[in-house]
């Protein structure tokens, strides 16, 4: 998506591009005279007309294209062409240097020797991406769809159904354009086939998406890594989508690029409030409805669903001793990762009573037997969120993360007595065979644990896993992210 440099030819001599309302661009007004007595020259206006005025070349560049072209980043920008090509620039006004591009030794003599100049017209906000969507090269794979004169932009959005029941950010190509400078892949790549329609992904589809969302352009590894993720077999995204149960993505982020574009991991961390947490998860959620099709009420048949299905993002605090989710997950220390878990909804835990691991423990146990049903084992998988202040009671003790699930995995080894059919005078519950046994309550591996929250108040939370989590049904997934 690079824009055009220049023109294929340029004209002979010299080229200087200036601005009426930058001071050092003024200051040269005068030299710009004696250049003209030895060269041929040709000066590009960005604003005011009457900049240079008895020149024999002045042209207003009022749209720009001249400035775009020549790749004009500073003001004043003195250029040599010979030939129909540039040969060497500079910018500002440097007495030395343009005596040599000029090859006038007397060029400047009453000026300062040195003064730095202004920025292009053409780096104004939001000007690099109309200029590169009207002169560019810039080519979009996706279709253009073109809205009514009176038509607006948002409601035209609810309307064709692009939208989570939210308003989106209208997707225009400068939109679009300034997403992916977030990113240094091709916008032609494709990431997979996205569920249910297994239509084809590519990173321009993302970053539409992205766009629509509210993402800023930094955003866009951690979103093309949460969506690759998405599509790798394991997490069964396809069934995540369809399951008339309550699961969706939920995307938990590791290590430095958490802290760079400014994710949170702390205060309210599941909450509102934090634009990368919110439009990250988003965006997923919007590649999932617009480019692969699911959609509530078609093949998105969940009974309830939940709120985490507009979006579910935080990221880990690692600001303690424990191992980072990453790094139990085999990554290597200051690694970022997306790491997706098909998750439910927030279950908090108070406890602010115990003040020993064994304690807590126990109570983090009692809240993790009621996912799904307390007499349902080995189905969905847990996410267990604990807060700094319950950690603290944890690695105070001297206990790791590791260590504090083992002592859970051990507190849910559950009587099937208590858990089959008709137990408790309940219908639901384990088929009769477990009689007798001792039963674990999670799958091997089907526990994880995360540090995140606030510093004031004994809280933490459990969401539950989709209750068909594991080989037959969504396995949490991690990926590095790559810049």
């Amino acid at each position: 998506m690079q824009a055009s440099a220049q023109p294929n030819r340029l004209p002979d001599g010299l080229i200087v591009v200036a601005k009426r309302e930058c001071p050092t661009c003024l200051l040269v007004e005068p030299v710009l005279r004696q250049l003209a007595i030895h060269n041929p020259l040709t000066v590009y206006v960005q604003d005011d007309p009457s900049y240079g005025v008895g020149l024999p070349v002045v042209e207003h560049d009022a749209t720009l294209e001249k400035s775009f072209r020549l790749d004009i980043e500073f003001v004043p920008t003195l250029i040599r062409v010979e030939q129909g090509r540039e040969v060497e620039r500079c910018y500002g006004w440097h007495r030395e240097d343009w005596r040599r591009i000029s090859g006038d030794s007397d060029l400047g003599a009453d000026l300062p020797a040195i003064r730095a100049g202004c920025a292009s017209r053409t780096l104004d906000e939001g000007m690099p991406e109309q200029l590169a969507v009207r002169f560019g090269t810039a080519r979009f794979g996706s279709r253009e769809v073109t809205l009514g004169e009176q038509e607006d932009p948002i409601e035209a959005c609810f309307q064709r159904g692009w939208t989570d029941g939210l308003p989106v950010v209208p997707p225009t190509r400068e939109r679009v354009l300034r997403m992916l400078t977030g990113t240094t892949r091709a916008p032609e790549e494709v990431l997979g086939m996205v569920p249910p329609d297994l239509a084809p992904c590519t990173v321009e589809k993302v970053a539409i998406n992205a766009v629509m969302a509210g993402c800023k352009p930094e955003y866009m590894p951690l979103v093309l890594t949460a969506v690759e993720a998405a599509l790798i077999d394991e997490f069964g995204m396809h069934g995540v989508l369809c399951t008339t149960m309550f699961a969706g993505p939920v995307v938990i982020v590791n290590g430095p690029i958490a802290r760079a574009v400014g994710m949170n991991s702390g205060v309210n961390a599941l909450g509102q409030g934090n634009r990368a947490n919110a439009s990250i998860g988003r965006a997923l959620q919007l590649v999932i409805r617009n480019v692969g099709g699911g959609r509530p009420g078609e093949v998105d048949r969940a009974t309830l669903g939940t709120p985490g299905k507009y979006s579910f993002c935080f990221a880990e605090a690692e600001d303690s001793v424990w191992d980072s989710l990453a790094v139990e997950r085999g990554f290597t220390k200051g690694s970022s990762t997306v790491t997706l878990f098909a998750g439910e909804g927030v279950q908090g835990i108070v406890d602010q009573k115990s003040r020993t691991p064994e304690s807590l423990a126990k109570s983090f146990a009692l809240c993790l037997r009621v996912v799904d049903h307390p007499k349902l084992a080995m189905a969905g998988d847990a996410l267990l969120v604990v807060s700094p202040d319950h950690s603290r009671v944890f690695i105070e003790a001297g206990w790791s993360k590791a260590r504090l699930r083992g002592e859970l995995e051990r507190l849910l080894l559950l009587p099937g007595d208590d858990m089959v059919v008709g137990a408790g005078g309940i219908s639901e519950g384990l088929p009769a065979s477990f009689a007798g046994q001792t039963v674990p309550k999670f799958r091997p591996g089907g526990l994880l644990i995360v540090r995140a929250g606030g510093t004031a108040g004994l809280f933490s939370a459990v969401i539950a896993g989709w209750a068909a989590s594991g080989p037959v049904g969504s396995t949490p997934v991690t990926r590095e992210i790559i810049q």
